[in-house]
């Protein structure tokens, strides 16, 4: 457990996320890619303001990550605008919203595209648990930084992912005792059981030890793609490769099929499986397949500083699809701001 607690998110300039795109605009074709600043607003209330003055329709404006409402998000949009007045865009520019830059691509902008996200976030009124010693609590930090830069951390959803009950809402509906209003509110429900089971598996070999470690059946991740493997006992390299950050563990994403994994770690999941019954049994049935997900989370490009006694900032990039809280989870208790 961390020694130290802070607060975060206390105003919108503790939690500062820029989306790294990975790849260039071609510099022509029918869809508009802007790089928007964001203070204050979800990323759907952009949206909603860039259909407003350009007069498209919702179909048309398209982005690859939801990002933070409580924070400081630069982000990118895409708008199908062929042959379309979009002077309206001039106009948007206020305190909480700026277009920093417009390009032009053949192609829209599709969900999960960007390449990864770069963080900067600034945790106030740091100081030791109860009956730590404050020596003892910053050595204890400095550890647990270096153990991340050196082997990531576990890669759990974070809890924007579980929104307001979600998650009471898929069981319910699950059980027949609620339904979905609309595509956009089933997606949410959907994505929280899922979420839920996957980091239930997390959890558990978070508590063994081995959520970083090879487990006979794993199925493994190469690092920074999608490409997925399933380990075998006679392949010595895997102790190296998974110390090198080469190849991580992964845990199911719940759906129709078969479980990729075997022996030991097939068991596991699917124990895991059986005691979230409700959700292992209903998912399959609305479409989703089995899928994987790391386990491990690198955490590349950390630094941090202490500009004061009572602040800590923290700076570094995750890859796409995962969480800010997932690393401060390894290094504080916190305490959340509640604007916004």
């Amino acid at each position: 457990m961390p020694l130290l607690h802070a607060r975060f998110k206390q105003v919108p300039e503790d939690f500062i996320v820029d989306e790294v795109l990975g790849f260039d605009c071609s510099g022509e074709g029918e869809h508009l890619w802007l790089q928007i600043r964001k203070t204050g607003l979800s990323t759907s209330d952009v949206a909603g303001r860039l259909a407003r003055a350009t007069g498209l329709r919702a179909a048309d404006i398209s982005w690859s990550g939801l990002k933070d409402k409580q924070g400081v998000c630069t982000q990118w949009f895409s708008l199908h605008s062929p042959g379309k007045d979009v002077s309206g865009l001039a106009g948007l520019s206020s305190d909480t919203l700026c277009i920093v830059q417009q390009l032009r691509n053949h192609k829209k902008l599709r969900r999960g595209s960007h390449q990864s996200n770069r963080f900067c976030i600034r945790l106030r009124d740091v100081e030791p648990v109860a009956g730590v010693a404050a020596a003892a609590a910053w050595q204890d930090l400095d550890g647990r930084l270096q153990a991340i830069m050196q082997s990531g951390v576990p890669n759990y959803f974070g809890e924007q992912r579980f929104g307001h009950a979600n998650l009471s809402h898929a069981e319910a509906w699950f059980t027949g005792n609620s339904k979905p209003r609309g595509r956009l509110e089933r997606g949410m429900w959907l994505s929280a059981a899922r979420s839920a089971l996957f980091n239930a598996l997390l959890a558990r070999r978070v508590a063994a030890g081995n959520w970083n470690q090879y487990l006979t059946g794993d199925v493994m991740n190469l690092d920074g793609s999608g490409s997925v493997f399933v380990s075998s006992t006679a392949d010595t390299s895997l102790p190296r490769r998974l110390a090198e950050m080469d190849i991580h563990p992964t845990g199911p994403l719940w759906g129709q099929g078969e479980l990729a994994s075997t022996a030991e770690t097939a068991a596991l999941e699917q124990a895991v499986a059986e005691e979230w019954a409700v959700f292992s049994t209903a998912l399959p049935r609305f479409g989703l397949r089995q899928e994987r997900r790391s386990l491990r989370l690198p955490v590349k490009a950390l630094d941090y500083r202490r500009p004061d006694t009572g602040t800590l900032e923290i700076e570094f990039t995750l890859p796409t699809g995962t969480y800010a809280t997932a690393v401060l989870h390894e290094l504080i208790t916190s305490t959340a701001g509640t604007s916004g």
